[in-house]
Formats: C-alpha cells, structure tokens, sequence
C-alpha cells in the first residue's frame, strides 16, 4: 500500500532533508528510522524535495509504501510518538501505487521571512534572518517582476556542477512588509539547489540599494553564479507547501 505523508519541521539541528551516511541528524533519516521500528523492516521514504540544513518545513511531503495493516491513524500516531518533538507528521492518506512524491509534485511554495530592524523576537529567533536593516521594498517587488515566468536560472543555482536543466518556471514572487519584517514567497514549478536563498540574498541587496532593481534580467542573461548576490541564510526558509 502507498501512503503520501504530509510532514512539518523545525530545521534547526539537522543537516537537512536526505539521509546520509555520515550524520544521522537527517529528517529522511529519522522518519525512515521510525518506519523501520514500526514495521520490523527496512523502510525507505522519497521526498518531494531536498531542504538543506537548517531549513524549515510546514508541508514537506513523502510517499512510501507499507503493507496494509495499519490503518492512516495508526501509522500518524505511531511516527508522531516516537519522532522527536521537531519533526511532525501532519496527515497520513493512501495514494495510488504510482504515486512519488517528488515525481508526481507540479510545484512548490517556499517563503523567506526578514528581520528588518533591532527587533528581537525571542520565539521567532530561528525562523527568521535577523539583517536588522530596512529594506527598499518597492524596488524588490519592481526586481522581483523581471523574475516571473520561464527562465534559465543558472545565475541563481548553488551547484555549479549541474548537468541538468536549470530552467524553471516562477509564478508568483510576493512581498509582504510588517512592522519588524519582510516576508518573500515565492511559488514556481521547481527550484534548484539554493536558488530560493540566493534570490532572496540577490533581492536584499536591491532592497539595501548595492545593486539597481532593473539588474535582474541581465542577471539571468550571464548565467553565472558569481554575479548574483550571497546566498541568504538558511534560518529565514520555510518550505510552505508541496502542489500536485
């Protein structure tokens, strides 16, 4: 039987989504762990996507298959007792048996929260970059809209050994200001290894006036990383939700 498990967590200790060999602070790792306990069995879950570590989730998801003799309920509980208090599973369904969560994902959201002044939030201190300047956030969103639709995101790709596409396609680019922060959520097709990071550090930089907000499109032209701003920290990123 399959199941698609829908997953939050707090990023902050581990190295990541994907288990490895040399760590066992992986989300993947513990949740397979679990697994494996329940069932007596080696089990393996795929992931709709790789976090990196210290990045957050509230709707990171996972398919695996299991023998029917759990019930949904069952499985919940079980993985919810024996996870650490960091690490969530919000809802268990059946799926159908082709279904994998990373293949059969159509998009994803992910949002980066920014601290914009001196501020300290004691309860937000994990999920939120502390830059503790104001930000330009007119030229941000002017930035930002040079970045919607379909384009080669080479320049904003932290693996700069990637033989794969890198183009992508970005939907919506939002900028929500409040009182003490800027909130960025970007939904797109895919994302590639830091590219959410290093747009947003590339965005804080037209918001600081280091770089003019009309820079974006030449940016995608070069295809080269090392025009496009820092990568932000991880702290500030949040998978939001995974789309089918």
């Amino acid at each position: 039987m399959n199941y698609k498990l829908t997953i939050e967590y707090d990023g902050t200790r581990y190295e990541g989504w994907q288990r490895q060999s040399t760590t066992e602070q992986t989300i993947q790792g513990k949740i397979e762990n679990v697994l494996s306990r329940m069932t007596g069995k080696e089990i393996q879950i795929d992931g709709a996507g790789r976090t990196d570590g210290g990045v957050h989730a509230k709707g990171q998801v996972a398919s695996v298959h299991l023998e029917p003799r759990w019930s949904n309920e069952e499985i919940l509980e079980y993985l919810n007792q024996y996870l650490p208090d960091d690490i969530g599973i919000v809802k268990v369904e059946r799926v159908p048996e082709r279904f994998h969560a990373r293949l059969w994902a159509t998009g994803k959201c992910y949002s980066y929260r920014i601290g914009t002044d001196s501020y300290k939030s004691v309860f937000d201190r994990k999920y939120r970059y502390p830059l503790g300047e104001e930000l330009d956030v007119e030229a941000m969103k002017k930035a930002a809209q040079d970045l919607l639709g379909t384009h080669d995101f080479k320049s904003f790709c932290g693996n700069s050994r990637m033989k794969k596409s890198t183009v992508r396609t970005i939907e919506e680019i939002r900028i929500e200001q409040s009182e003490h922060e800027v909130k960025l959520v970007y939904r797109g097709n895919g994302f590639l290894q830091y590219m959410v990071r290093i747009l947003t550090g590339t965005l804080i930089e037209i918001g600081l006036h280091k770089r003019p907000a009309d820079s974006m499109l030449q940016l995608l032209e070069t295809r080269d990383r090392r025009k496009a701003g820092v990568t932000a920290p991880a702290s500030g990123l949040c998978l939001e939700e995974v789309y089918y």
